[in-house]
């Protein structure tokens, strides 16, 4: 019986899908790579040693998706695939919430007709607003400031309906916060397509020569040094989580939202510091105006991962840069070369 991995090309399912393999689970890749490469698929063959099978699919399209689950024997889902940045869901909400909400409810619905009712979903600290006491907690409301957010957590509500109309269903809903890092072998990270939405990818940019400086979207929030301040989490660690929480949707029954970070916060500038720290050069930065849907700062209560899965983040700020750096040095290795020549 195999895990099927919708959007498992990208950043964080291609590094789950490593952990999953290198773990003994049989696993099926599914992406239609709109924000991934093919080639990841070789990549993760390189690192585990073993061929992955992958369908190119959106989940927007049952007909295929249908097919998927004929052809195998599919006993639970890891769901990434989705659309995944703030401030484009700012200016195309109708498109987050079709392809999130949309693609996610045909997806319960193949798996329901296939008898295949266990499933961990990627879902966001997102969820949790403006609205709430800092560290964020499981049990407080829901208060998503932007349209991404919301997506979110309505797809938890939509599975959390489902598995209380249905004691068959067990769900776990990963409300992670802000992944970054790569796998250590610099053979797969974040790599997005034209400018990086997130932090990371932005400074390895700026660190490469690819990009004149990093923007930093606000200088004068309540925080210590005015920057906004998130709790990052290597995406290793990250992975790691979703095998304890595939684990435990194995022996329970019910929905469980749990939070996966690092259980504090960093700010912008500390995660610029300890990337120049890592790169061994300064990196020039602007402040520019705050972005809409963003807060000034979050970070996790994780003790309900540490009681619940048994488990918590282990890998420090510096080794999420020095991993990101080992990523990027790869990825744009002709670059740098070209600069120091």
């Amino acid at each position: 019986m195999a895990v099927l991995l919708t959007g498992g090309a990208g950043f964080i399912g291609s590094h789950t899908c490593v952990e999953f393999v290198m773990a003994g689970e049989t696993v099926i890749v599914l992406d239609d790579y709109s924000n991934a490469k093919p080639e990841v698929m070789d990549k993760i063959k390189e690192i585990t040693g073993k061929s992955i099978k992958g369908f190119r699919v959106n989940l927007s399209d049952e007909a295929p998706l249908r097919e998927v689950f004929k052809r195998n024997e599919i006993e639970s889902v890891v769901h990434f695939a989705g659309r995944k940045a703030v401030g484009e869901s700012v200016d195309m909400p109708l498109l987050y919430y079709t392809t999130n909400v949309s693609g996610t409810l045909n997806l319960l619905r193949v798996m329901e007709e296939f008898s295949c009712r266990k499933i961990v979903f990627s879902s966001s600290a997102t969820v949790y607003g403006a609205d709430n006491e800092i560290p964020y907690r499981e049990d407080m409301s829901l208060y998503p400031s932007n349209p991404y957010g919301q997506t979110k957590a309505m797809i938890e509500r939509i599975i959390t309906d489902l598995c209380a109309s249905d004691s068959r269903w067990s769900a776990v809903l990963l409300r992670y916060f802000n992944p970054i890092g790569a796998h250590n072998s610099g053979l797969i990270g974040e790599d997005p397509e034209g400018i990086p939405n997130n932090l990371a990818p932005y400074i390895a940019q700026v660190a490469a020569g690819k990009l004149p400086h990093l923007n930093v979207y606000g200088g004068d929030y309540p925080t210590g040094d005015g920057t906004g301040v998130r709790d990052y989490i290597h995406v290793v660690d990250l992975a790691l989580g979703h095998l304890e929480a595939l684990r435990y949707t194995r022996e329970n029954m019910g929905c469980e939202a749990v939070n996966l970070g690092s259980g504090r916060g960093y700010s912008v500038l500390e995660v610029l510091r300890s990337y120049e720290k890592t790169c061994g050069k300064k990196l020039p930065y602007i402040i520019a105006p705050r972005r809409p849907g963003d807060l000034a700062e979050f970070y996790a209560d994780t003790s309900k991962a540490k009681k619940l899965l048994d488990w918590e983040a282990k890998r420090s700020l510096d080794e999420m840069c020095q991993d990101s750096w080992r990523f990027a040095l790869n990825m744009y290795k002709d670059l740098i070369y070209s600069q120091t020549t």
